[in-house]
């Protein structure tokens, strides 16, 4: 993509310049990025959405914004796309688990593209991260640094080096999304939990199951996006976290009612066997606050909880 295929439009009669932005949202087809697209042009703003394929600009295109054709490794288009627009929200990632440290760099890159294209403009800068693992054991704040930079940490250290951007005229603000985003149609951790507990027979907790697990409804993330996009300071990181933390052993006992089978606990030294790479996850006690980003934005979640949303089926169907 090149800077004559980007073409926003002008801004609508529903608001002044200083309330409707034009924003360009990575990810824009995803499980969060396309509930975050519904919610931005709801409430107004003018939205083109980064599409990988014909599929996800139809998508897109389906939903009301402008799609754009590319992909995360074109920088070139990604930065002027970023010149283009009034706000990045960056929710785009290459979860790619053969070569993680690859995704990484990617990560970087584009951070440091959306960096050098916002310079010096005050506009907005908003990327996904996440609470998970930041401080395993007890409760993460949104005051808690992450304590991975460089190009070899995690994501490529982006947050931290999203934030040093604060200093040049942008406004960067880490998006930190519980591990569970959920809701009716969510392919992630919680669906391979339950996969797992429909494919091994039994819906399994490691050790004693007391481990929690901190989640958030789909349109509660939105909705915080949306907030955080208009409101938060630079160099702020915010919690997309409606609850702090469910165990983990009543969360397989949700699953398990659904499936008609028995909640049962593997010792830690069988958890590899039984999970795969999800042990490395599943048996972390890794509780979130979000006390401090619902008194910034005024945010409150509304939506299901998740365990609402097993009962429901959502993820045994």
């Amino acid at each position: 993509m090149t800077a004559t295929d980007i073409n926003l439009g002008p801004l609508t009669a529903a608001g002044t310049k200083e309330s409707i932005m034009r924003v360009f949202v990575t990810g824009a087809a995803g499980w969060i990025g396309s509930a975050v697209v519904a919610e931005l042009l709801a409430a107004g703003h003018e939205v083109t959405g980064l599409a990988r394929s014909d599929a996800s600009a139809e998508a897109i295109t389906a939903a009301g914004a402008t799609a754009l054709r590319g992909s995360l490794d074109d920088l070139e288009g990604l930065r002027a796309a970023a010149e283009a627009s009034e706000g990045v929200v960056h929710l785009g990632f290459k979860h790619d688990f053969s070569d993680m440290a690859g995704a990484g760099r990617t990560e970087r890159a584009v951070i440091e593209t959306f960096g050098a294209a916002l310079e010096g403009t005050d506009r907005p800068l908003l990327f996904a991260s996440g609470v998970a693992m930041l401080a395993p054991g007890r409760v993460v704040t949104e005051n808690d640094a992450n304590p991975t930079s460089g190009p070899d940490a995690p994501r490529g250290g982006a947050e931290n080096l999203a934030f040093s951007y604060a200093e040049r005229g942008i406004r960067p603000v880490s998006l930190r999304f519980s591990p569970t985003v959920h809701g009716e149609g969510d392919h992630g951790f919680m669906a391979v939990v339950a996969g797992i507990a429909r494919q091994k027979g039994v819906a399994a907790f490691i050790g004693d199951g007391s481990n929690r697990w901190p989640a958030v409804h789909r349109s509660d993330a939105a909705r915080l996006v949306h907030l955080a996009l208009e409101k938060a300071p630079a160099g702020s990181a915010v919690h997309a976290v409606g609850e702090e933390g469910i165990a983990a052993r009543d969360i397989s006992a949700a699953i398990a009612e659904q499936l008609g089978i028995e909640a049962v606990s593997i010792a830690p030294d069988a958890a590899a066997e039984h999970f795969g790479w999800m042990s490395h996850f599943w048996g972390v006690d890794m509780p979130a606050s979000s006390k401090l980003t619902r008194e910034l934005l005024d945010w409150a979640p509304t939506g299901p909880t998740l365990l609402d949303d097993l009962a429901a089926g959502h993820y045994t169907r």
